[in-house]
């Protein structure tokens, strides 16, 4: 048996070398989705409105939304905050040109934003607003920002946090009366594919700036938007919901809009790695379930070294020494019988000739005196000859328990194989579990840092787990099934019917109610934690249960085993009473005359006839 021991300096040089790892990992995906696509991004903010009130939040709402996008690797981020008209269509014209060869290109603006006549306009600082005629002056408008990102290949997104009430509706006047002046923003649908527009509050409703430090559709897009592998549609769905769980469903974002059937994410997926002992613990799990000495030497035969080939080597030197003791025991058992059988036939042959020495001896003395000693010595030699027969049978009775223990031990020594092997299984998979928990927290780390305010708090990215191969659950669940008594049929991963009565016998005598049509990880779990047989183990005819094995029954001589498993005299004999024993040779049978009606044996001497 291998012993495999780690210091403690080896296991934490371990776990520095997998954080590094981790972080080289993600660096390296970071840098390939740069190659592979660019993404650029214009934040615009305005809180300093010079002829109307302040705004508490879009300059701090702007300025975390572009460090966000920051640490999402975008290739250019352009945070501009409280521009005039001319700044503002600028900075929109300085962004199409970033924008013609980009394959995403995203637009967020914090602010006032007002719809007039069926059009929407983003205010900038310095608007005043006096009448209607001076809004697209002194405003920008929404279309202008749609055609600046046109170009991009992939992805047009533009969001827009500019639901607010209007302050300049009460001193606007209207040049031209049929011109309409509504709440909100009005309801768009952009001509171009792949391009989304993000409301705050669906057209004609009001967005509420917030009370702290962000406002409520902001602090949504903070807690969603960095979240890696996540589809954009999937990302606007959860912050429209968060949005009417934070405003108790008084403000609900709306998305315009549509995108293909791909998967589009404004954070690529981080890959989990790669576990290179994967399949070798994979074959090292069936070879367990299995427990046979071949299922290990199949195993190291292709895992001929590695901590598993150590876990295998032990497992076959435990079944060998149990199959050592079953043989001595077998021996043993092979050894009484014969002993039973000698015995048998010594006491066959002692009373053939006690038998013909009695009638030798009746013919030669018939005096009443003669026949009494025989007949005392008779019963003594037959009731030694029954004591040596009864030894035997307890000799042989000791035997076949010895067999019977050797078998139990036979049976312990697998199922603590098979223990041994789950729990190294189970070690192995918490080492994994242990490593993949790090590699959580090596990405927890790259999160954006936490915010006084809990809605500003960026929600940790999780990590999309491929699914667990139905094949090989299946396989497994048939390798603990035949473990546990529920016998499958075959170990190959096909749920067939075999398979289905198996675990249908399990939920009979387990007492579970689980779905035998389909091979479920829930099963899997609840039959992988018994230890001990389930299902009752069924022998065939003329075979009895010992342990979790079946054996042969075996009955003694003129007995026969019949239809229900019971030995039973052989109907072909006559029961037989015990005989006197003699010492020397038989000599040749007297004559015997007809029994009388006393029905004894009868003999002539002297010329007289004597019946017994």
């Amino acid at each position: 048996m291998v012993r495999l021991s780690l210091s403690v300096p080896t296991l934490r040089s371990s776990r520095v070398a997998c954080r590094l790892a981790l972080s080289v990992l993600w660096m390296l995906v970071a840098a390939t989705t740069a190659q592979a696509d660019k993404r650029v991004a214009l934040v615009l903010g305005v809180s300093n409105y010079q002829s109307v009130a302040r705004l508490a939040n879009p300059d701090n709402d702007a300025a975390a939304i572009s460090d966000v996008f920051k640490r999402m690797g975008f290739d250019i981020v352009d945070l501009r905050r409280d521009l005039g008209v001319s700044e503002m269509r600028r900075a929109v014209r300085d962004f199409a040109a970033v924008a013609a060869d980009s394959d995403m290109a995203v637009v967020y603006y914090a602010g006032h934003g007002i719809e007039v006549n069926g059009a929407n306009f983003l205010i900038p600082a310095d608007a005043r607003l006096q009448s209607d005629f001076d809004v697209e002056d002194e405003a920008v408008p929404l279309d202008r920002i749609l055609q600046a990102i046109n170009p991009a290949k992939r992805l047009r997104l533009v969001i827009l946090d500019a639901c607010r009430d209007n302050p300049f509706a009460e001193r606007m006047t209207r040049t031209v009366a049929t011109r309409s002046m509504n709440r909100g923003l009005a309801k768009i649908e952009p001509a171009t594919a792949d391009t989304l527009i993000a409301f705050a509050a669906k057209a004609g409703a009001v967005a509420g700036d917030g009370d702290g430090e962000h406002s409520p559709f902001a602090a949504a897009l903070l807690n969603h938007l960095a979240t890696p592998g996540l589809d954009l549609r999937l990302t606007l769905g959860r912050v429209r919901d968060e949005v009417l769980k934070s405003t108790r469903r008084r403000q609900e974002p709306f998305v315009y809009g549509s995108l293909g059937g791909d998967t589009v994410a404004l954070v690529p997926p981080v890959a989990p790695p790669v576990d290179p002992n994967a399949g070798v613990r994979r074959d090292y799990e069936l070879a367990a379930q299995a427990g046979t000495k071949q299922a290990w030497l199949s195993f190291l035969a292709v895992h001929a070294s590695g901590i598993y080939a150590n876990f295998a080597h032990a497992a076959l030197d435990k079944l060998e020494a149990a199959e050592k003791v079953s043989e001595n025991a077998d021996a043993v058992q092979r050894q009484a019988e014969q002993q039973v059988r000698q015995k048998s036939d010594d006491f066959r042959k002692q009373v053939e000739e006690q038998t013909a020495r009695e009638t030798e001896r009746a013919t030669q003395q018939i005096s009443e005196q003669a026949r009494r000693d025989l007949e005392k010595e008779r019963q003594r030699i037959a009731e030694q000859a029954r004591r040596e027969l009864d030894e035997a049978r307890r000799q042989v009775a000791e035997a076949r328990r010895q067999a019977e223990d050797a078998a139990v031990q036979v049976e312990q020594a697998k199922k603590q194989a098979a223990l041994d092997a789950q729990q190294q299984i189970e070690a192995a998979k918490r080492e994994a579990e242990r490593r993949e928990t790090e590699r959580q927290t090596a990405l927890a780390a790259l999160a954006p840092p936490a915010r006084p305010a809990p809605a500003s708090v960026l929600a940790p990215a999780p990590v999309v787990v491929p699914a667990m191969d139905p094949a090989d659950v299946a396989r497994l669940l048939q390798a603990h099934l035949k473990r546990v008594g529920c016998d499958p049929g075959g170990v190959d991963g096909a749920w067939t019917a075999p398979s289905q009565k198996a675990l249908d016998s399990f939920n009979r005598y387990a007492g579970t109610k689980f779905d035998v049509k389909v091979a479920s990880l829930d099963a899997l779990d609840a039959v992988r934690v018994r230890p001990d047989r389930i299902c009752p183990l069924v022998c065939a005819r003329g075979q009895k249960a010992v342990g979790d094995r079946c054996v042969q029954i075996v009955c003694d001589n003129n007995f026969v085993l019949d239809a229900h498993g019971v030995c039973q005299r052989r109907p072909d004999l006559p029961p037989q009473k015990p005989k006197a024993v003699s010492r020397h040779e038989p000599s040749p049978r007297a004559p015997s005359a007809p029994a009388g009606n006393e029905g004894g044996k009868c003999y002539t001497y002297g010329g007289k006839q004597y019946c017994q």
